[in-house]
């Protein structure tokens, strides 16, 4: 039984108090040993090569505007970078399966011109979905977060069947040219390597135990949960990209404890500032497609090289690349873009942490108080 004393310095009031003090922005800069440099600068070249194929294709198509769904399904290329070349091209597979098939039902659900409400709650379900079947097939690194990105486009309602069908065909065509440039540049890849836990993430909080042991089926309802909640608040607020605030929030929540977690949001929040300033930047000069597909091509490989030492470095490149694939699919407005990004990161956060905070154990929340003691 847990001493009194003991469990008072682990009470809910205690924990947000250790979430924002000083000492948890400090070591969310701390750098950390990504577990292969090359693998990661080929992952990334590897999804660089499918974006730009994929999206340069439907470019000089009858379907331009499907541009961004195609470079959504190369992003599969960011899969299976740990492994053998087998267990690579089941993973990739796995994952092009993962981004097309949101795309396809939300989009599905938007031909019916929905509310938006009910297109949140949907989009919600769909992302808590994903993480499960994410974690059941294995595919890794980057995550789930990848596919509720893919989800969060396929909410803008369309008319016609027609546009149904592109939306699907130009993801599936990217996640298919994602497979065949892996299969054909995988001997490059160090298959010593082995994957490592999630980081960055400080050495002295590594020891700690995961906020799930496994993935209970509790996991994928807290996911819905922390993307009804952030999307619905976001849309609440007449914000134009509510789902936005859902990815912020669940790509928090893939913190694999309570540290980790909190380091996670002070860095997507800082580096998402940063990133949408550059964005902002790249976009208030009016690139043409080519100018645009091309910043997106060094921007995903530059992410895949910095992100292993410090998830801030790669939210810097992973903001403005994301909005410029949404620049793409022909969304305008520099400023707004890059403003909602930073108001709907900042809401995600903290309703990451919130639910984090809210769902955490008594044992996860002591693991933090004896976390903060030894760092204060």
């Amino acid at each position: 039984m847990k001493k009194p004393d003991v469990v008072a310095h682990a009470s809910h009031g205690q924990m947000l108090r250790h979430t924002i003090a000083p000492a948890r922005l400090r070591e969310s800069f701390a750098l950390a040993r990504p577990p292969s440099v090359r693998n990661g600068a080929l992952a990334g070249g590897q999804a660089a090569l499918a974006v730009v194929l994929a999206a340069g294709a439907l470019h000089y198509s009858p379907w331009p505007e499907m541009a961004g769904f195609a470079g959504l399904g190369g992003m599969a290329a960011l899969f299976g970078r740990f492994g053998s070349p087998a267990q690579c091209r089941r993973i990739v597979l796995a994952a092009g399966c993962l981004l097309t098939a949101p795309v396809a039902l939300l989009s599905l659900a938007a031909w019916f011109q929905l509310p938006m409400v009910v297109m949140l709650l949907m989009f919600s379900l769909m992302a808590g979905a994903l993480a499960s079947v994410a974690h059941r097939t294995q595919v890794g690194a980057p995550g789930a977060v990848i596919f509720v990105f893919a989800a969060s486009a396929a909410i803008t309602p369309i008319d016609s069947a027609s546009l149904w069908w592109q939306r699907v065909l130009a993801t599936a065509l990217g996640a298919a040219l994602a497979y065949v440039v892996c299969v054909l540049t995988d001997p490059l890849r160090d298959q010593s390597v082995q994957p490592a836990v999630p980081v960055p993430q400080p050495a002295t909080a590594s020891t700690l135990p995961p906020l799930t042991p496994g993935y209970a089926p509790s996991q994928s309802l807290r996911v819905a949960l922390c993307a009804a909640i952030a999307s619905l608040g976001a849309y609440a607020l007449g914000w134009s990209h509510p789902a936005w605030a859902a990815i912020g929030a669940i790509a928090i929540m893939q913190g694999i404890h309570l540290p980790h977690t909190i380091h996670r949001a002070w860095q997507r929040t800082i580096g998402t500032i940063i990133g949408a300033g550059i964005a902002w930047a790249i976009l208030s000069m009016h690139p043409d497609f080519w100018h645009i597909l091309a910043v997106v091509a060094v921007l995903q490989f530059v992410t895949e090289v910095i992100i292993g030492y410090n998830y801030a470095l790669g939210q810097m490149a992973i903001t403005p690349m994301a909005l410029l694939m949404t620049a793409l699919s022909g969304h305008a407005g520099a400023t707004e873009m890059a403003v909602s990004r930073i108001y709907d990161t900042a809401l995600g956060a903290l309703v990451g942490i919130a639910l984090a905070l809210l769902f955490s154990t008594l044992d996860e929340r002591m693991h933090l108080a004896r976390h903060h003691s030894g760092n204060h």
